[in-house]
């Protein structure tokens, strides 16, 4: 739900969702068009179907849970290398790496801060950096206060950057701390 949706307009909503779908056999079994309705007006209204197909798939052939593994999450249609990798992290606890947008914004800057950070090549490469930077304990918290960072601080326009813990070791962090880094890509970042 917080794809591409402010939390605020979400909190409501996933209340909502898990007071009528509390398990992945309450999902799946619900009406279709119940269930759009009740996601209705977060967007993306293929997002409630994928959801309820996964549901379905879990029901039918993991006995209503999610599989842990990789290999078969991402088996699962509507279920990417990202939410494979934060239901991995989120949800069972493992060592997972994730990269949503506000993930990718923090890593270029910090890491990178010079090319294309909507790239395939570039995507590929931030993927790496957020493999290698997973730690083997904790990460749940380490992604959690990664995608914070990315959201609160390390936004895309008028980033916080004198209160960034990552300031100092920051390839966009500008000399001049009046001029924060703009959102990528970012062309003329010093380093």
């Amino acid at each position: 739900m917080l794809q591409q949706t402010q939390v605020d307009r979400v909190l409501p909503k996933y209340t909502q969702w898990l007071d009528k779908y509390p398990s992945l056999e309450a999902l799946a079994t619900a009406p279709e068009q119940e269930v759009t309705d009740t996601w209705y007006p977060l967007g993306y209204n293929i997002r409630p179907k994928r959801l309820q197909t996964i549901a379905r798939e879990s029901v039918a052939r993991y006995g209503g849970r999610l599989p842990a593994d990789e290999e078969t999450l991402l088996s699962f249609k509507g279920i990417g290398a990202y939410t494979a990798g934060a239901i991995r992290s989120f949800a069972f606890r493992e060592r997972a790496a994730i990269l949503d947008t506000n993930v990718a914004r923090v890593l270029f800057r910090v890491f990178v801060a010079s090319g294309d950070p909507k790239s395939h090549a570039m995507k590929r490469h931030l993927w790496r950096v957020s493999e290698t930077l997973v730690p083997i304990r904790h990460a749940f918290d380490f992604n959690q206060a990664l995608m914070d960072l990315g959201a609160m601080v390390c936004v895309a326009r008028n980033p916080k950057c004198l209160v960034c813990p990552m300031a100092k070791s920051c390839r966009a962090f500008p000399f001049n701390p009046d001029q924060p880094p703009i959102s990528p890509p970012i062309s003329n970042a010093k380093q």
